[in-house]
């Protein structure tokens, strides 16, 4: 099957907050989308998380009155030890319009800011429950799994136990990937975005983890 672009379908590799925001945003642009988990179950390292999501100039913030702005988020960031400007200030300057899409889309309480370690102004914003990187990233999650239900899967799709093994390209342009399910290979075709994370979710023995830092193998995933 070759795919014809534009493609009305996305495929987003991984589950957890950075996939469900890819694919919860490709479907309010009125794309289709299916999502790929290796796990039995999404959600990926942002579900564990018990800070919160930092955001400068903020809704909350300005209610608040915290003046925080972009440049001095930005300045955090850098004096951080972040190497490549032109990502730092996409994070940063995108970081107010997620924490409020979060919000206004998914009806999320993230109503507390807090300041915390190598920040200089008050940007983590949470809500009353206890974990809220749970909570931001099953209400994501919840919006997909809605989606899908009421389209009955035309519409959205989350597979999971699904590796990503291959891109599948097509003189030099990537036009779908292939997957394993159960022992059996699969294909979708559309544009692929991965979300997958780092290597430090991987624990298997040819993990680039457990060939530079096998003293951390023992850790739970």
């Amino acid at each position: 099957m070759a795919a014809t672009f534009p493609s009305k379908q996305a495929i987003v590799v991984g589950g957890g907050l950075a996939g469900m925001t890819a694919a919860n945003t490709l479907l309010e642009k009125g794309a289709n989308v299916v999502v790929l988990d290796k796990s039995s179950f999404c959600g990926g390292n942002s579900s564990k998380a018990t800070s919160g999501i930092n955001g400068s100039e903020t809704r909350t913030q300005k209610q608040k009155g915290i003046k925080d702005t972009n440049d001095i988020f930005y300045s955090d960031t850098m004096s951080g030890g972040a190497k490549k400007p032109e990502i730092a200030r996409v994070l940063v300057w995108e970081s107010g319009p997620a924490v409020d899409w979060l919000m206004d889309k998914f009806n999320l309480d993230l109503s507390l800011v807090a300041r915390l370690g190598g920040h200089s102004m008050e940007r983590t914003h949470r809500g009353k429950e206890r974990f809220p990187g749970m909570t931001i990233t099953y209400a994501l999650i919840q919006m997909v799994e809605k989606i899908s239900e009421h389209s009955g899967g035309q519409v959205a799709r989350i597979v999971t136990k699904a590796r990503a093994e291959q891109l599948i390209c097509q003189k030099n342009v990537v036009i779908g990937v292939k997957y394993t399910k159960g022992g059996q290979s699969y294909s979708e075709f559309g544009p692929v975005i991965l979300a997958s994370g780092g290597v430090g979710g991987d624990f298997t023995q040819n993990s680039f983890l457990a060939q530079y830092r096998p003293d951390l193998m023992h850790l739970p995933p």
